[in-house]
């Protein structure tokens, strides 16, 4: 039997939305629980929202919050949205705060609620990694699954590259 997965959500592309009134984006509620029913996920899974915040905006405590929510949870396997700015900021706490959990770290280059988005692949991804990887911080992204602690945002190129 597939052990439970545990996703908590921070904010990011994966979950802005945009508002032509406004003319920019903004963190709304949280994308992935419908994601995760459009792709007709089987395995258990519980999805709890911490925060709604562009990475950019994360401040210590809130990574603090992030590892202390990974480190109580029941589950040994997690899933966590995040974005791509400070993904590996974060990644940096959760390996020091959290041991002996499998963390995985997605997010998106374009927001989920767009047509044209590579939100669906990577959660997907970042699912597959929780089940299999050893414990450890890893990050999923673009068809890549990279060491959290080795790996580092290449904006020019807009993906993720090893260290």
């Amino acid at each position: 039997m597939s052990k439970p997965i545990l996703v908590l959500t921070t904010g990011g592309t994966i979950d802005k939305n945009y508002f032509d009134a406004l003319s920019e984006y903004q963190i709304t509620d949280s994308g992935i629980p419908a994601l995760l029913g459009e792709a007709r996920v089987a395995l258990p899974f519980r999805v709890v929202e911490l925060m709604r915040k562009d990475s950019l905006e994360l401040t210590e405590a809130d990574r603090l919050l992030v590892a202390a929510a990974a480190r109580e949870a029941p589950e040994s396997r997690i899933v966590i949205t995040h974005g791509t700015d400070t993904m590996t900021e974060t990644a940096r706490v959760l390996a020091a705060e959290v041991p002996g959990k499998t963390i995985v770290l997605t997010g998106a280059l374009s927001p989920a609620r767009f047509a044209e988005t590579d939100a669906p692949f990577n959660l997907g991804m970042a699912f597959a990694t929780a089940q299999v990887a050893p414990p450890g911080v890893w990050i999923a992204m673009s068809g890549e699954v990279f060491d959290g602690l080795k790996v580092k945002k290449d904006r020019a190129a807009g993906k993720f590259v090893a260290i």
